[in-house]
């Protein structure tokens, strides 16, 4: 049985559960930020995005390096091995 089984008269959907703690949460939010006299439609940004950079790390450009010289051995090798097939037995 699935944990969240319930009868079928069950008096609430899930969603509707959800729904309810999400709007609890947000007065919760607005109360402690000071925010209680907002329009509900109100857009607020409360902070701001800053450009962090582009490209790997060091980290990942060894790692995508390395992954890049795997496939290439794996191409070689399997190119290798059906060129030694006889004509017949290297057809897909």
């Amino acid at each position: 049985m699935h944990f969240s089984s319930k009868p079928r008269r069950y008096s609430t959907t899930l969603g509707a559960l959800r729904q309810t703690r999400a709007d609890y949460r947000a007065t919760q939010e607005a109360a402690v930020l000071g925010l209680e006299d907002r329009e509900p439609d109100t857009v607020l940004v409360l902070t701001d995005w800053q450009y962090g950079g582009h490209g790997h790390t060091p980290g990942e450009s060894a790692l995508a390096a390395s992954i890049a010289r795997d496939l290439q051995l794996n191409r070689e090798t399997a190119r290798d091995a059906l060129a030694g097939l006889p004509a017949d037995e290297g057809e897909w």
